[in-house]
């Protein structure tokens, strides 16, 4: 039974920390001027692929496409960290703020880098710099999520009903 409302709190947490995320997500993209270049150049794209395919009468699908591509992409990057690093916490009894903080901003920050495989050599500087600054916001979004996810239900993961410090509720 103490399972179960482990689980509870878990997406109760879970619920609190996701949009924090994307807010936290939001805001990094649109302060960012490197990335207000990247929005509006794919902002452009998205509009000219939509308006093509109207103009030549065919049905957007082009731009459907497109929209369950970046809902699949804001899912792994705001959803899993926090409940891995969460589900991680509860089985291995960590409650510490670093494993809740720094574990999903790593894991966060390094999905993007496994899903597209190894480094390409020989590129250019000025994008390198481009990938280390996303790779920092992709961190403070998913250490964001971590601290939220923490506060609601990471202090106390891992407790069973037998190793409650003395006085805890």
């Amino acid at each position: 039974m103490h399972a179960l409302g482990r689980l509870f709190l878990g997406a109760f947490a879970l619920l609190f920390a996701v949009p924090v995320g994307f807010t936290v997500l939001v805001m990094a993209l649109f302060l960012d001027p490197a990335a207000q270049a990247w929005l509006t150049g794919g902002a452009l794209a998205g509009l000219d692929m939509a308006l093509s395919d109207l103009s030549a009468g065919l049905p957007p699908e082009g731009l459907v496409l497109f929209v369950a591509g970046l809902a699949q992409a804001l899912f792994v990057l705001l959803v899993m960290p926090p409940a891995l690093v969460g589900l991680g916490g509860e089985l291995f009894r960590r409650r510490g703020l670093l494993w809740y903080g720094a574990g999903c901003g790593a894991l966060t920050a390094v999905l993007p880098w496994l899903t597209r495989g190894v480094v390409r050599s020989g590129r250019d500087p000025g994008l390198l710099a481009a990938e280390a600054r996303l790779t920092l916001i992709l961190f403070v979004v998913g250490a964001s999520a971590g601290l939220v996810y923490w506060l609601i239900a990471g202090r106390g993961a891992g407790f069973d009903r037998d190793d409650r410090p003395a006085g805890a509720a």
